[in-house]
């Protein structure tokens, strides 16, 4: 008698283990899936972006958030001063307004 409950014990012990894990396994394909394909190509872009506007100097021609296109008057530790349209006008902008920057550096490696 005690030989069977513990068989059954057992085997149900063993098969709420195995339909745990198959409840679990999709969740977890799911956060691998996010990472991989989600989080981390956007935190490589975010580096990207701040090595660009990291990298930035006066004469480059960059365009903001906005979409204003101009040319770096002067950069300052959190922004940055453009120089825009014929009048010559300057905006300042912060940095992380920086969208892109249309001059191409050549690396003196």
């Amino acid at each position: 008698m005690n030989i069977t409950i513990t068989t059954l014990y057992a085997e149900a012990s063993a098969n709420s283990t195995s339909q745990m894990l198959l409840a679990v396994l999709p969740l977890a394909i799911i956060f691998v899936f996010f990472y991989f394909f989600i989080v981390r190509p956007q935190k490589n872009q975010e580096k990207k972006d701040k090595a660009m506007r990291e990298s930035l100097e006066i004469g480059d021609e960059v365009v903001t958030n906005g979409g204003i296109v101009g040319i770096v008057f002067q950069v300052k530790e959190d922004t940055v001063v453009i120089e825009t349209g014929g009048d010559r006008s300057k905006i300042r902008v912060k940095k992380w307004a920086i969208a892109q920057n249309l001059t191409v550096h050549e690396d003196s490696k």
